[in-house]
């Protein structure tokens, strides 16, 4: 996978975590809202650890 296409995944990866954070901050549901910012945080969580990888940097930042 190029360089160009890993970034325009993370970014894609990105958008939708902030998609699903407001979507879970109009929602209602307490449910539906720990669903939603629980998927949000793991597709956050995962973009920065691939962005980590592509840069060299696999170790966490602490």
């Amino acid at each position: 996978m190029s360089g160009d296409e890993t970034r325009g995944r993370l970014q894609q990866m990105r958008e939708k975590a902030q998609q699903l954070e407001e979507e879970a901050q109009r929602t209602n549901d307490p449910d539906k809202r720990e669903r939603l910012k629980a998927k949000a945080q793991k597709l956050q969580s995962r973009s920065e650890q691939e962005s980590g990888m592509g840069s060299g940097d696999i170790h966490p930042s602490l």
